[in-house]
């Protein structure tokens, strides 16, 4: 049965995207077999594992509202090694649709149901939104790991997720649980990074992973040639970051349970 996770932040713009498809990469890289589902309108993820958004005819969209299976919408993605079930504007209207459905929060994880069994980890990238689509996201996996930058406000948003989580946890999903929290985009040289990194390992302790992904201009690069940073440039630390990130993740997974 795969692990599930949601890469979740309220706050945007924290790098969740980066996040996701450079640890379905790096996860694929080191042997697992990975599925990242792509839970965002804006279809970045898709576009990010080098699938054109603007020309999927079968989407997440479709699979929420039930007009096809996540084995018809899923599709391979070959030079990032893992499988894809991708998204792109026509998500937005699944937020109005699925008010009327029946088990509305639970469509995804009834629909990953189906496949959990063929993957070892199944990756989810939500809108920064709390929506249906995150709530959707939320009920299906079984925990969450939280990509932040170490800024001051990014401690704000942080407790109010911590909050949601215990909330869909008590009233959705009792299998959900707080993963971890990484660290992105950090550069040591800035003194506030270096104390709000100290806040944060402070307070939550070991939910911390021991691995910082760096400010890293290959990561940022590597969408706009349809890949994660991980395949565009194997030897960049921000890749190189994400491997061990991957392992770690691995490693960490019988201490989660």
């Amino acid at each position: 049965m795969a692990q599930i996770f949601c890469i979740a932040n309220q706050k945007g713009g924290v790098g969740k995207t980066t996040t996701s498809v450079n640890l379905a990469a790096a996860l694929a890289r080191i042997g697992q077999r990975v599925l990242l589902v792509d839970m965002d309108p804006q279809g970045n993820a898709t576009m990010g594992s080098g699938v054109d958004k603007h020309t999927l005819a079968t989407t997440v969209y479709q699979v929420l509202i039930g007009q096809a299976t996540l084995e018809q919408a899923r599709q391979r993605c070959a030079k990032p090694g893992y499988d894809l079930l991708g998204a792109n504007r026509e998500l937005a209207g699944a937020e109005v649709e699925l008010v009327d459905l029946p088990q509305r929060e639970r469509r995804l994880k009834a629909a990953l149901a189906g496949v959990d069994a063929e993957y070892d980890f199944i990756l989810i990238d939500s809108p920064p939104a709390l929506g249906l689509l995150t709530l959707n996201g939320l009920c299906a996996a079984h925990g969450v790991i939280v990509p932040m930058q170490c800024e001051y406000f990014a401690l704000e948003g942080l407790s109010d997720l911590v909050n949601t989580i215990k909330q869909v946890h008590a009233n959705l999903n009792r299998d959900l649980r707080l993963i971890g929290l990484l660290r992105v985009m950090f550069d040591p040289r800035i003194t506030l990074q270096q104390q709000v990194s100290d806040q944060i390992k402070a307070h939550f302790g070991d939910k911390v992973f021991n691995t910082v992904i760096p400010r890293n201009v290959r990561l940022a690069e590597a969408p706009s040639y349809g890949l994660p940073g991980v395949v565009f440039d194997p030897a960049s630390r921000g890749a190189r970051a994400f491997v061990d990130f991957a392992q770690e993740m691995v490693d960490r997974l019988p201490l989660a349970a």
